[in-house]
């Protein structure tokens, strides 16, 4: 049976891109199980695209691949590259600094290859359409049993051209930042749940949120702002009944400060 495989994309579903890439991905493994991860990351937004993934891919089971593509460089001497983590999952898109975050969740990285081996893309050669006519077609002959190391040179590291910030500690408690916000408008921040004091204080902007973390999303009453350890086990903090990133007017970087209470 030919793993799961997992797509990302910042095609959206207005076109007719998403279609043509599973098209091109079924045409070589018509049996292959496909789940939509999300192909709604802003347009050429690699660090959210990359955020995404990471968030996602530990839920799949081991040998799984994923196919990423946020690629504002196709075309371009950017390379196209898969690689296999040490959890054995393989990851495939762009060598942008998109698929490594969730290389690292994976174990890290054990092999990777250059897409350089033109036999296993597709019949169709553009310049402006890789998921269909490389990606695609690459993780259709990885699904049906093609070995990685045969689709092109090995690779010793893949490029890292950005890197999520790392909490760091303030007056006697940790400091992070809004990394990203989700359909609800809550914002998911750099700081891990077991960095967090067992009671504290957020402050974010001109916000205090008091007699955090919270339990779940209806522990405060509606409009009132809250903070828990969501299911990415990162802080997030969110707005009862309402959007989080509209009611305190923050967006991605915000500074976020946790006081020990």
């Amino acid at each position: 049976m030919p793993p799961l495989i997992s797509l990302l994309t910042d095609f959206g579903v207005k076109d007719t891109y998403v279609g043509q890439m599973k098209a091109a991905l079924l045409r070589v493994c018509p049996g292959a199980s496909l789940v939509d991860l999300t192909h709604e990351v802003p347009a050429q937004d690699v660090r959210g695209g990359a955020f995404l993934l990471w968030s996602a891919v530990e839920a799949f089971p081991e040998g799984s691949l994923h196919l990423a593509v946020v690629d504002p460089g196709v075309g371009s001497t950017r390379r196209a590259v898969a690689a296999r983590t040490r959890r054995g999952d393989v990851l495939v898109g762009p060598d942008n600094g998109l698929l490594v975050p969730a290389l690292e969740q994976l174990g890290g990285l054990a092999a990777a290859v250059e897409l350089s081996a033109a036999e296993y893309w597709g019949p169709r050669q553009s310049r402006t359409f890789h998921g269909r006519d490389v990606f695609a077609p690459v993780v259709g002959h990885l699904a049906a049993g093609v070995p990685l190391e045969k689709l092109g040179r090995t690779l010793a590291h893949l490029e890292r051209p950005f890197s999520f910030p790392r909490p760091r500690e303030e007056d006697g408690g940790p400091v992070g930042e809004v990394l990203h916000v989700d359909t609800y408008g809550n914002l998911i921040t750099n700081l891990p749940g077991a960095l967090l004091p067992a009671r504290f204080r957020v402050h974010l902007g001109s916000t205090v949120i008091e007699d955090a973390p919270h339990a779940h999303y209806q522990a405060v009453t509606s409009g009132k702002p809250l903070a828990l350890v969501g299911s990415a086990g990162l802080l997030e903090i969110s707005v009862r009944d309402g959007s989080a990133a509209k009611e305190l007017g923050l967006d991605r970087g915000a500074r976020v400060r946790i006081e020990p209470s």
